[in-house]
C-alpha cells in the first residue's frame, strides 16, 4: 500500500519547518550536509542535491520564515499567494516509489530546488486553508526562535519540541511554587527567627 502523502500531513510541511529552522535560527545548521539530511528525512530526492542548489534552499528557508511569524491570516495568505505567482508550478500526477500515485507541483523537468519550493508552498497553503494560522508559529519557549507546524489531531502545539514545552512548564511550575505561601501563611523564604 502506498504511503499517504496527500493533504497537509505531507512531509513537505515538516521539510519546510526543518529548512526554516536550519537556515534562520541561532542554533540552526545550514551546511550542505544538514540540508541534504532534511531532504532525505522528508523523502525528497536528496541524492539530486548539487552544491549549486544549496544557496537556493537557504534562500527559500529565509523566504518562508515570515509565513511562520505571521499573526494575521491575511498576511500569511498574501505571502503564500505572492510566492505561488513567482514559483514555477505545473501540478501533475506522478507514480514512483516509495509513494505510489501522488501529486507533484513543479514542472516535470524541474531541478530539485524548484520541486522542493513548489511542494512546500502547496502543502503549507493546504494547511492554512484547512486550519488558518492556529497550527503554525514561532516556539513559545523563552529564548527559542524555532518555528513549528502542528499536524497533530488536537492541534494545540505551541512549542517546537517536547524539550521546549517541558522546560517552559517546569519554569512555570517553579514560578507558581515560589509565589504560594507555605502552610503557616508566611511568604516563601521568610523565617520565624
Amino acid at each position: 500500500m502506498a504511503t499517504q502523502i496527500t493533504g497537509y500531513k505531507s512531509k513537505a510541511v515538516a521539510a519546510a519547518v526543518a529548512l526554516v529552522n536550519a537556515v534562520t535560527t541561532a542554533e540552526g545548521d545550514d551546511s550542505e550536509d544538514a540540508l541534504r539530511e532534511i531532504l532525505r528525512a522528508n523523502e525528497f530526492f536528496w541524492r539530486q542535491l548539487e552544491s549549486g542548489d544549496v544557496e537556493a534552499l537557504r534562500e527559500w528557508g529565509r523566504t518562508l520564515r515570515p509565513f511562520f511569524e505571521a499573526e494575521e491570516l491575511v498576511d500569511a495568505a498574501e505571502l503564500l499567494n505572492g510566492l505561488m505567482l513567482r514559483i514555477p508550478m505545473h501540478p501533475h500526477i506522478s507514480n514512483h516509489e516509495p509513494h505510489g500515485v501522488h501529486m507533484h507541483y513543479a514542472p516535470p523537468s524541474s531541478r530539485l530546488p524548484d520541486r522542493f519550493r513548489a511542494a512546500t508552498l502547496m502543502k503549507l497553503s493546504e494547511l492554512v486553508c484547512q486550519y488558518g494560522l492556529g497550527r503554525t508559529g514561532v516556539c513559545a519557549a523563552d529564548g527559542c526562535d524555532n518555528v513549528y507546524a502542528d499536524t497533530s489531531k488536537a492541534g494545540r502545539r505551541r512549542f517546537c519540541s517536547e524539550a521546549c514545552a517541558n522546560r517552559t512548564n517546569v519554569a512555570a511550575f517553579r514560578a507558581r511554587k515560589r509565589t504560594v505561601p507555605d502552610k503557616a501563611g508566611q511568604e516563601p523564604g521568610t523565617s520565624h527567627g
